[in-house]
């Protein structure tokens, strides 16, 4: 298993020490053409998570490898890029532009932000056109909110994809208290954190079912119990996202809580733990994924040596 960030949760640059603490650092998403995303209000608290609109602001692809990659390769740590667009020629121009550059390690196609207009709706024409200008691999990160999830997750597999990310944030909306207004200039926005996670859960358990591919989930994850709990949904790396915004330090806790989880329910390692909500109650999983358990469970509010 792997930990990363999710794309627009950290900023590597500013950050770097908290960069170094994850497996892969996944950036914020690279569209064709310089972007200054949406107006203020963009990020806005909620009693049950965080919500955005930033609007996939970001330099455009050119000044990304001229003044952003060197940089970012400099940190040393496996780089994914998230590549995102406005039509099936934009997510090719930009994965073309990526393609030659051997710091970058996945491409993830960002098919499902919420806080733009025009993302494609065709998930394996997207697949398909990017899958035939890279070798590198492909990640789509697809939204709970499509019709039919099982339905686009096996088209981005039959096109060729590699792997899932799951999920993107949802949209919703919270008013001022005062004035009854939305929060976010834009009204609507993504809403990720806390509410998010059972959303993420089902889309995890649901795709490992429908495709073969492994997938990184994510939603709302802030304790190793929470990791712990999207392997068993289906998961096969995990990111944390708006957890870091409050808590730089995460992913080393979220590490040491998920190694106390899992010795708690008697795994050996985290990809032992992959895909266990889906075993039949009357049965165990393979022995030899076991390890007797000699603690309590632990739910991250713990961390005595």
């Amino acid at each position: 298993m792997r930990l990363l960030n999710a794309s627009g949760c950290l900023d590597a640059l500013t950050a770097p020490e908290v960069t170094g603490t994850l497996d892969a650092y996944v950036t914020k998403t690279v569209t064709p053409l310089p972007r200054e995303g949406n107006a203020p209000v963009r990020i806005a608290e909620t009693e049950v998570g965080m919500l955005n609109a930033i609007g996939l602001a970001n330099p455009g692809v050119d000044a990304f490898l001229v003044e952003h990659l060197p940089r970012l390769a400099a940190l040393d740590v496996p780089l994914w890029v998230s590549v995102g667009g406005f039509a099936v020629e934009d997510y090719v121009h930009v994965a073309e532009r990526l393609e030659p550059r051997d710091e970058i390690e996945t491409l993830e196609l960002n098919l499902s932000c919420p806080n733009v207009d025009e993302v494609p709706e065709n998930v394996g024409e997207v697949v398909t056109a990017v899958r035939g200008v890279t070798r590198k691999p492909l990640y789509a990160k697809l939204s709970a909110a499509v019709a039919d999830l099982a339905a686009t997750a096996r088209a981005a597999e039959a096109a060729g994809a590699d792997g899932l990310s799951l999920v993107n944030t949802v949209r919703g909306l919270a008013l001022d208290e005062s004035t009854l207004r939305p929060l976010l200039e834009r009204g609507a926005g993504g809403l990720s954190g806390p509410a998010l996670r059972p959303v993420a859960l089902a889309a995890v358990h649901t795709c490992f079912r429908e495709t073969r591919l492994p997938i990184v989930g994510m939603g709302g994850v802030a304790t190793g119990r929470h990791a712990l709990e999207l392997l068993a949904a289906g998961a096969t790396d995990v990111a944390v996202g708006t957890a870091l915004f409050a808590d730089p330090g995460a992913a080393t806790r979220i590490c040491s809580e998920l190694e106390a989880e899992l010795g708690a329910h008697g795994f050996a390692n985290p990809d032992n733990a992959v895909g266990a909500a889906h075993a039949p109650a009357e049965a165990t999983l393979d022995p030899r994924s076991r390890v007797k358990v000699t603690e309590p469970l632990h739910t991250g509010a713990k961390l005595s040596g």
